[in-house]
């Protein structure tokens, strides 16, 4: 009876175990921040990536691979759901553009469905090691509502927020320098304030009661300890490892990133070798404060900045090594990109500590500029995929989601709009051109420009309908903060709107007079397309709004007791 049971168990599971063989294995490597000009393949030839030269090599190189927006929260929302920011509520508002910080109720909502989730659903077992920054907590500190875990990876291994100069005590901070500005003014001012009543009272010069002097010394301190707790125990609020729900590390010790990372997607690799597989590899590197273990520092010729660089592509090579001695290679998709273009405003004082984005203006925070959003967009499946090839064609990073899902043997949501596309048909040779005929790019949740591919001649067309306002001394710098503003003061408003040709210009560096007709052709079809984009849109809560974007204690992730927030439980593969 056992064996007949066993029998008709096996019998069940083949067809399972059948299908899940056929399904590729899907690594997906992203760095945050990497400029697309910081790339050997994407003509730099000072700083050296060969493990990234190796992959455009052995697979596609995607030249106008687009971010959804040119900021970490609101890009990697849409790469991980396939749509457009503006559509979950992932769009910078009110001045916040990115969530601020670990403890918000902000995050990437739980109603929306990423290719993780979908991966889950058809047997993949899927994982996500390195950054996050897509929110942790909704009303409680462990609720975990917008942890990766609940969006669809079976295994979580970093930091739920991002790096920041404030995870390095030799750094100067770089959270919020202007409000900490504000802040101390009106401590001097309070301050003040307090003094001048307290002598007034004593001298009898104003008549009014101890008690309410009392409520406004009260009420002012608390406001102030708040804050400064917020920002003097920064490293430990943010700067935190944790392996699935529990906290590992908190503060992290960098120094040692590099190596846990790169020993956790190995093992990772190991484990799950058998398939089918999901790994989102998503780098803590470029980011600020670009640390760089000893072994990499002074090697490039761009201080921190190239170290970084050239490390991150040394931790690349090391996970196509895992796949090829796990005899993988043939069976894995393997996606290489970054988040958005280059930090050009970064590490002020020296020309060295930024990014590059090669011939394109522009740089992070830049909505619809090319600097801000063309990266690096790689795919390699040997046998799949032809090898040394180069795709002149509109693609978004929001094109992994179908790409994946499709791939995964699942199905696309039918319950919402899905902006990415399938990449299949296009890598593969079989239509010559891309399924976006339209590309929206938003800074924040303002519409700042339009990308059109006119099919009929060859040519991709770009209308900028805003420009942020540069500083004299170069196209690197805004006016008003080290990232550009997206409204108001700190935008030009074009009328009429700009439009350039960018397949003659892709540096945006000359605009078509307004007055050519072809000039009226283009900005008709184009707006037409704008007012159809806008008809598909509809109200979602703000998460990136000031009151799901600040730092609530009742949400802070705490390995011990609040507030004495200390562990280091060492190495977990």
């Amino acid at each position: 009876m056992a064996i007949l049971q066993f029998l008709l168990l096996f019998l069940c599971l083949y067809p399972i175990r059948e299908a899940n063989a056929q399904k590729p294995n899907i690594l997906l490597l992203m760095v945050d921040d990497l400029g697309i000009g910081d790339v050997g393949c994407y003509g730099n030839n000072t700083i050296r990536t060969p493990n990234i030269d190796r992959l455009a090599r052995e697979g596609v190189k995607l030249t106008q691979h687009i971010a959804a927006a040119s900021l970490c929260s609101p890009s990697r929302s849409a790469f991980l759901t396939g749509r457009y920011p503006i559509r979950t509520g992932m769009t910078g508002h009110g001045g916040n553009k990115v969530l601020m910080w670990s403890a918000v109720s902000g995050g990437l909502p739980k109603n929306e469905t990423t290719f993780a989730k979908i991966l889950q659903e058809q047997g993949y077992f899927t994982g996500i090691i390195g950054k996050w920054h897509l929110g942790v907590n909704c009303e409680l500190r462990n609720d975990f509502c917008h942890h990766p875990l609940n969006h669809g990876f079976d295994y979580f291994y970093g930091t739920p927020f991002t790096l920041i100069n404030d995870c390095e005590v030799s750094r100067p901070s770089e959270m919020h320098m202007k409000f900490k500005k504000i802040l101390w003014f009106y401590a001097q001012v309070f301050a003040t304030t307090l003094l001048t009543l307290v002598a007034a009272k004593i001298w009898h010069f104003i008549n009014i009661s101890w008690k309410i002097i009392f409520a406004f010394t009260f009420l002012g301190t608390v406001y102030f300890i708040y804050w400064y707790v917020a920002y003097a125990f920064q490293m430990y609020w943010d700067c935190i490892l944790m392996k699935n729900f529990e906290i590992i590390e908190q503060p992290m010790d960098l120094e040692k990133k590099a190596g846990q990372i790169v020993g956790e997607v190995k093992a990772f690799i190991n484990r799950n070798k058998e398939g089918p597989f999901l790994l989102f590899v998503s780098f803590l590197h470029i980011h600020t404060p670009h640390y760089t273990t000893k072994e990499f520092r002074g090697r490039s010729k761009h201080d921190l900045y190239g170290d970084n660089v050239e490390e991150v592509d040394s931790m690349v090579g090391e996970i196509l090594d895992a796949i090829d001695q796990e005899g993988l290679v043939n069976n894995t998709l393997t996606y290489f990109a970054s988040d958005h273009g280059g930090y050009l405003e970064g590490m002020e004082g020296s020309p060295h500590l930024k990014g590059s984005n090669g011939i394109y203006r522009g740089g992070k925070g830049m909505g619809g500029l090319e600097g801000g959003i063309r990266v690096p967009g790689i795919l390699r499946w040997p046998g799949v995929i032809p090898a040394k090839t180069v795709i002149d064609r509109p693609t978004s990073l929001m094109d992994i989601f179908t790409t994946v899902t499709k791939l995964g043997g699942g199905k696309l949501p039918q319950d919402r709009i899905i902006d990415g596309k399938d990449l299949m048909p296009l890598v593969q040779g079989l239509v010559p051109n891309s399924d976006h005929k339209f590309m929206f790019h938003y800074c924040d949740e303002y519409l700042h420009a339009v990308r059109w591919q006119q099919t009929s001649s060859d040519t991709i067309w770009k209308v900028h309908y805003y420009s942020h306002k540069f500083k004299p001394e170069g196209a690197g710098a805004c006016y008003g903060s080290k990232l550009c503003g997206c409204s108001g003061d700190q935008v030009i408003y074009h009328v009429p709107p700009l439009l350039f040709n960018l397949s003659n210009d892709p540096s945006e560096n000359n605009p078509l007079p307004s007055d050519l007709a072809l000039y009226n052709e283009v900005l008709q079809i184009v707006e037409e397309a704008v007012v159809h984009h806008k008809a598909t849109l509809h109200p979602v809560p703000h998460q990136l709004n000031v009151l799901n974007n600040i730092w609530n204690p009742r949400l802070q992730l705490c390995c011990g007791t609040f507030p004495l927030c200390w562990c280091n439980k060492g190495e977990t593969n």
